[in-house]
């Protein structure tokens, strides 16, 4: 392979992903797929492309992202944190920006377990007095 690629792993609730960065002419597929066909909401697409807009290189490399578990909401988290993981290996210089902009910080939030007693984790059973 005479081009230099780079990884990153990134995972969001559930979620998991794995991004490979190559120089290349802008060409985004998700578990083989087009971006705009696998992620039809606009939103998650946006999201996704956060790192490379950044960085204002989203027309110069393709990117290939594998991502299993969760929904799409969290899977477009996962490929964002993954691509910016794989951008910072390819481009050290871009750190700062990358940052700046909260990108490679991981979202640590789940689902909260439901609790015993409970419908939800937090919802109670209505309460009668008599």
């Amino acid at each position: 392979m005479s081009k230099e690629s780079n990884h990153g792993v990134g995972r969001r609730k559930t979620s998991v992903a794995q991004a490979v960065v190559v120089r290349g002419s802008g060409q985004v597929t998700v578990n083989g797929r087009p971006l705009d066909e696998y992620f039809t909401i606009p939103a998650a697409r946006i999201e996704l492309m956060k790192p490379l807009v950044t960085i204002k290189e989203d027309k110069k490399f393709d990117v290939r992202i594998f991502t299993r578990g969760g929904g799409l909401t969290g899977q477009a988290g996962a490929a964002r944190l993954a691509i910016a993981r794989a951008l910072n290996r390819a481009m050290p210089e871009q750190r700062g920006a990358l940052k700046k902009a909260g990108l490679l910080t991981r979202d640590p939030r789940k689902r909260e377990r439901k609790k015993s007693g409970q419908p939800g984790a937090r919802k109670r059973f209505q309460f009668s007095k008599r």
